[in-house]
C-alpha cells in the first residue's frame, strides 16, 4: 500500500483553562484529511524554537486555516491599531511558512485568515471593514448571531473564467458562507483573482509561485463539508496538489 501525502496545518496559540495550547479546530484537519486524502501533521506556531524550514521540507504542502485572531496590521505597513485578538507568534511563523514552502516548492493553501496571511506574506494589505463599509455586502452575519448562524450568512461569487476554481467546478458562480470582518485590500503581485463578491472583494486567488500550485479562499469549506460537494472541490484540489496532479 502506498503512503499517502501528508499535510501540515498550521496551529494558533489558544488559551485553553489557563494555559496557551497549540490548536487547531477538527473541521480543518478532518475535512482535509477525508476530502484530500492525506494524512496531516500540526504544525505550531513557536518560533522561537522551530523554524518552518525545519519542517518544511518533510511535508508535501502546507495549509493555512481560519482562526478568530487577525494579523496584526504592522505586518501590512498600517499603523492602526486594528480589532484583536492577535497572535503575533502564528504572524511570525506564517511568514516564515509562506517562504519556506515557496522556497520548497511545495503546494500552499488557505483558508479565511490563511487566505488573509498568504496575502499580506506576499507584500498585500487587509481592509478591516468588510461588515462596516456602505460599499460593500456584509461580509459577516450580525452581532449577536450564533455560532451555526454565522456560518448560514451567504453570498455568491462570480468566478474567473479560465482560472483553477472555474475549471474544477465547470461553473460561472458559487454560493459560499461569508464570516469575516477582515478582507483583501491590495492585492499581492504575482496573485491571480479567482473569484469575487459582487461587491468587488476579492475571494480567492491562485498563483505558481517556483512553480507550485497556491490556492486560498477567503470563505470556509471546512464547515460542514460533509453536505457540500463544492466545499468537497476544494480538498479534493488540494489532494491533487499535495500529489503533484494539479
Amino acid at each position: 500500500m502506498s503512503a499517502r501525502p501528508v499535510l501540515g496545518i498550521i496551529a494558533c496559540n489558544r488559551i485553553v483553562g489557563v494555559e496557551t495550547a497549540q490548536a487547531v479546530m477538527n473541521r480543518y484537519a478532518t475535512a482535509a484529511m477525508q476530502y484530500a486524502d492525506c494524512a496531516a501533521l500540526i504544525i505550531p506556531s513557536l518560533p522561537e524554537f522551530m523554524r518552518a524550514d525545519e519542517v518544511v521540507g518533510r511535508l508535501d504542502g502546507v495549509l493555512l486555516t481560519g482562526t478568530p485572531s487577525n494579523v496584526e496590521p504592522a505586518r501590512y505597513g498600517d499603523a492602526g491599531a486594528g480589532e484583536g485578538p492577535f497572535d503575533p507568534d502564528r504572524d511570525r511563523m506564517m511568514l516564515e511558512l509562506v517562504e519556506a514552502v515557496i522556497a520548497a516548492q511545495r503546494p500552499l493553501f488557505g483558508i479565511c485568515r490563511g487566505f488573509q496571511e498568504i496575502n499580506v506574506a506576499l507584500g498585500g494589505t487587509l481592509r478591516r471593514d468588510t461588515s462596516a463599509s456602505a460599499e460593500l455586502l456584509h461580509h459577516h452575519a450580525p452581532d449577536g448571531a450564533d455560532f451555526d448562524a454565522m456560518f448560514d450568512h451567504r453570498h455568491q461569487v462570480d468566478l474567473v473564467a479560465g482560472g483553477m476554481l472555474a475549471s474544477a467546478y465547470g461553473a460561472a458562480s458559487l454560493d459560499v458562507n461569508s464570516v469575516h470582518y477582515q478582507g483583501v485590500g491590495d492585492l499581492a503581485d504575482g496573485l491571480a483573482i479567482e473569484a469575487q463578491a459582487p461587491d468587488g472583494l476579492v475571494e480567492a486567488y491562485s498563483a505558481r509561485p517556483n512553480g507550485a500550485p497556491l490556492l486560498a479562499v477567503q470563505w470556509h469549506p471546512e464547515w460542514a463539508t460533509g453536505e457540500s460537494d463544492d466545499s468537497q472541490t476544494y480538498f479534493r484540489l488540494l489532494g491533487r496538489a499535495l500529489r503533484g496532479e494539479l
